[in-house]
């Protein structure tokens, strides 16, 4: 068996470094994995000491250039940034580690179109709100799931995840720990607490999950965590009343989290605070909401 070349040992010690220290996604590790593949055998496995803007501009060009073969078609712009930014992030990781390279910031981005934010109008975003039939049990969590995302700006696997102890209700807060592990404290509104409130007053088990499942057999073993809603359950529960009010937009439960964010900044809240409630490391990620605002207030 040949031996590993110093280019791949370090890619397979990033790949681990980021599921270690960085508590990186499976699936975002395995999309590293792919993109760092491709500049591996692009490069012949080049000693990283020799990665220079030359082969950074030929990688480039390679990649404008490359047919997908299972569609037959270019790779979209995008996509092609998505390979740049993963080699940027592991020459980042060499140079923290000292390993001599090419400065990652010296990788500049291609342009690309910027897709449409998707965000509901004030009138679809409450008749949305107001979709669920709350006499029904399941109607009652389906608000309560709602309420809370727009109250709080939260992922959709943030959501699933929560626990019905992490809640402070009579404060309106709770802590949660976010992307790579960050540890970030949640508002809540008073109509999101209160239809909370009112959902956990009917649950009579002592499951531990905050949202669960009523379709299927039950299930107590582990403190009922077989009976906690998936993401893609909450993802579908969102789904379910687009498609029943008709809503020109195909929402989910992240266009809930643009409509927190823009919502927010439409108020008055400054950037750097929507960007700390929404768990962003930096202010850039949420300037796409400035625009939307401020197209808004020009209306």
């Amino acid at each position: 068996m040949s031996e590993a070349s110093p280019l791949q040992s370090l890619i397979t010690d990033f790949l681990d470094y980021l599921e270690l220290e960085k508590n990186v996604s499976p699936l975002t590790i395995r999309n590293y994995h792919h993109y760092l593949q491709r500049f591996g055998e692009f490069s012949k496995n080049i000693n990283p000491s020799k990665i220079d803007l030359r082969l950074v501009r030929k990688y480039r060009l390679y990649l404008s250039q490359f047919i997908d073969p299972l569609n037959g078609q270019p790779l979209k712009r995008i996509t092609q940034n998505y390979f740049l930014i993963a080699l940027r992030a592991f020459l980042r990781y060499l140079a923290q580690i000292d390993v001599q390279t090419l400065t990652p910031d010296k990788i500049e981005l291609g342009s690309q179109d910027t897709a449409p934010l998707k965000i509901l109008d004030e009138n679809s975003l409450n008749r949305l709100l107001e979709a669920p039939d709350t006499t029904k049990r399941d109607g009652l969590r389906d608000k309560a799931i709602l309420e809370l995302l727009f109250s709080t700006g939260l992922l959709v696997s943030e959501l699933a995840s929560l626990n019905r102890d992490q809640l402070n209700l009579k404060k309106q807060e709770f802590g949660i720990i976010g992307k790579g592990g960050k540890e970030r404290s949640i508002s809540l509104s008073s109509k999101a607490a209160a239809w909370l409130s009112r959902f956990l007053a009917t649950r009579l088990d002592n499951f531990q999950p905050l949202f669960i499942r009523y379709q299927g057999q039950e299930d107590s073993a582990d403190q009922g965590e077989k009976m906690r809603l998936t993401t893609r359950s909450i993802e579908r529960v969102v789904e379910k009343y687009v498609k029943k009010l008709g809503l020109g937009i195909k929402a989910t439960p992240h266009t809930l989290r643009h409509s927190f964010a823009t919502n927010l900044l439409a108020k008055g809240a400054d950037i750097r605070s929507v960007s700390t409630m929404l768990g962003h490391a930096n202010t850039s990620t949420i300037q796409i909401y400035t625009h939307i605002t401020n197209k808004n207030l020009k209306k």
